[in-house]
């Protein structure tokens, strides 16, 4: 792929790109106006006055007094400035606390993320190869334990073995309450915190790419070329590497860019359970506070990262396989 088609390429996906965020930001702005309910009366009852001057002046601040389509049309306006609003609950603006709690969530989804696809991919590589033996039928009994078990019982479940029986693990937060921590040690602390977490987000993805990745490699070790290599001669470890791998990661890279947008939702469930201060548990706070400038700016948020991580899905693609060309 040279540089004038890679550029064009881009060009092309960025466009399409703004045009699906405007799209989202219009949905989810109007999913939550017809929500029913007045926010003004929501945010009075926090402030504990709720008398109708007093609701009025919280309608003219927050702009709920104006039209449906004007209100729309000055929120599509803020968000093209990156003005995400204010936070009525926090007191803050929306774009500050995504920014404090946003580091926090890239760390949890993409360490699940690297630890469901390397191990997933592995494991359906390695039952794929060993297919109808023991360890074909063990990996594929735990992948569909994993799949079939509600994320939040793995995490009370693990809490419960590696917290409050080995003590192993921290069961909840970031870091350790109290300590004074620097360096090295901030970060082992840190790591000792995301174990759980990212274990309890990981394992229900890694069971879909183990059979994923098994199913794929099956059906590519029967395509034409295969046999003609092991027909030339070719090491079976090279054909498995160059020719049945790498076909087979197609559809495994497919489904982890849809794959990447999923684990900023999943981890709302991960992220209240192991107390992770998120912006999965930034949204579920607003969620229940009411607090829609907070909500629409997670929902903004989640959106722009999806875009970006099919986007890099598509150039994948032409990595892996150079058949596949961007378009």
């Amino acid at each position: 792929m040279g540089a004038t088609k890679l550029l064009r390429f881009l060009a092309g996906r960025s466009v399409k790109a703004v045009v699906v965020i405007i799209a989202i930001i219009v949905f989810q702005f109007l999913l939550i106006r017809l929500a029913p309910g007045d926010p003004a009366s929501v945010i009075a009852g926090q402030s504990g006055a709720a008398d109708p001057l007093f609701m009025q002046q919280l309608r003219e601040q927050f702009g709920l007094d104006r039209p449906l389509h004007e209100q729309l049309l000055i929120y599509l306006r803020d968000m093209l400035s990156l003005d995400l609003g204010f936070s009525h609950r926090q007191q803050q603006p929306v774009a500050q606390l995504i920014f404090e709690r946003l580091p926090a969530t890239l760390l949890l989804t993409g360490t699940a993320f690297l630890f469901a696809v390397s191990v997933g991919v592995a494991l359906g590589v390695m039952a794929a190869r060993r297919v109808g033996r023991a360890a074909d039928s063990v990996i594929t009994v735990l992948a569909l334990t994993f799949y079939a078990t509600p994320i939040f019982w793995v995490g009370l479940l693990l809490v419960l073995v590696f917290s409050v029986w080995l003590e192993w693990l921290p069961s909840f937060g970031m870091h350790t309450v109290g300590a004074e921590l620097g360096g090295l040690a901030r970060a082992l602390d840190v790591a000792k915190h995301l174990v759980l977490p990212a274990l309890t987000l990981g394992l229900f993805f890694l069971a879909i790419y183990a059979r994923l990745a098994r199913a794929s490699m099956l059906e590519v070790a029967d395509q034409d070329f295969v046999r003609t290599a092991r027909a030339k001669g070719v090491p079976e470890g090279r054909i498995v590497r160059a020719h049945i791998l790498r076909n087979a990661l197609l559809p495994v890279i497919t489904f982890a860019g849809i794959q990447a947008g999923q684990l900023v939702g999943g981890s709302i469930l991960v992220e209240t359970v192991f107390a992770w201060p998120g912006i999965g548990r930034l949204a579920f706070d607003a969620l229940l506070a009411r607090d829609y400038a907070t909500l629409l700016g997670v929902f903004f948020c989640t959106a722009v990262m999806v875009v970006l991580f099919n986007l890099v899905t598509d150039l994948l693609y032409a990595v892996v396989d150079p058949r596949v060309e961007v378009a």
